[in-house]
């Protein structure tokens, strides 16, 4: 039985392929940013790792302006719709200890390399957190039957709320102010967790 907990030392968070082409594309681009954006700076304050993947960036650009992505631990270019390719895997091996648990995956696209990512990391064993209002498709229709697929292979579908409360599992953490005050900036609404 898997109960979806997030052990801040154990868990390493994944950006997949927020790129500037996809800001006309995708849907609810500017709120994926927004959600997206607080798990950035969350993953500062509580020190939880963070690697980038940035697909085919000669014609998908890099990871939009407004993302800060400074402190990654590594951002790879890649090919592979998965990003779970040998560099990353060599890299996801190294933080944590040597012993990552639990990822919290969001970005673009959710039927195509969010959903191919999620398959390989549980297949290594991994829990798989995949951030609904952080994650979109082109359509709505890829977005809602790749959550579903998601699911049937065993990864929890959250929100950003979501993980930064069980991140900080305790009004006495030390960073809960810090990461109570991510929570509270407003986002606009957009019935992205809807499933």
């Amino acid at each position: 039985v898997k109960f979806g907990f997030l052990p801040v030392k154990r868990t390493v968070f994944l950006l997949c392929d927020i790129q500037e082409k996809f800001r006309t594309a995708a849907m609810y681009f500017q709120e994926i940013i927004q959600s997206s954006n607080k798990l950035l700076q969350a993953s500062k304050i509580l020190d939880i790792p963070l690697v980038v993947t940035e697909q085919y960036p000669q014609g998908l650009g890099r990871t939009a302006e407004e993302l800060d992505i400074a402190h990654a631990k590594a951002v790879f270019s890649k090919t592979k719709f998965s990003m779970v390719t040998p560099d990353f895997y060599k890299k996801l091996d190294s933080l944590c200890d040597g012993n990552v648990q639990c990822v919290v995956l969001f970005g673009l696209e959710a039927h195509v390399c969010v959903e191919q990512s999620a398959a390989e990391l549980c297949a290594l064993g991994l829990q798989v957190h995949v951030v609904a209002d952080a994650t979109t498709s082109r359509t709505q229709e890829d977005r809602l039957l790749a959550f579903q697929r998601l699911q049937q292979i065993g990864c929890f579908i959250t929100t950003t709320e979501s993980v930064l409360f069980k991140l900080i599992g305790d009004k006495e953490n030390p960073n809960f102010k810090a990461v109570h005050s991510l929570i509270l900036k407003p986002i606009t609404p957009s019935g992205l967790a809807r499933m």
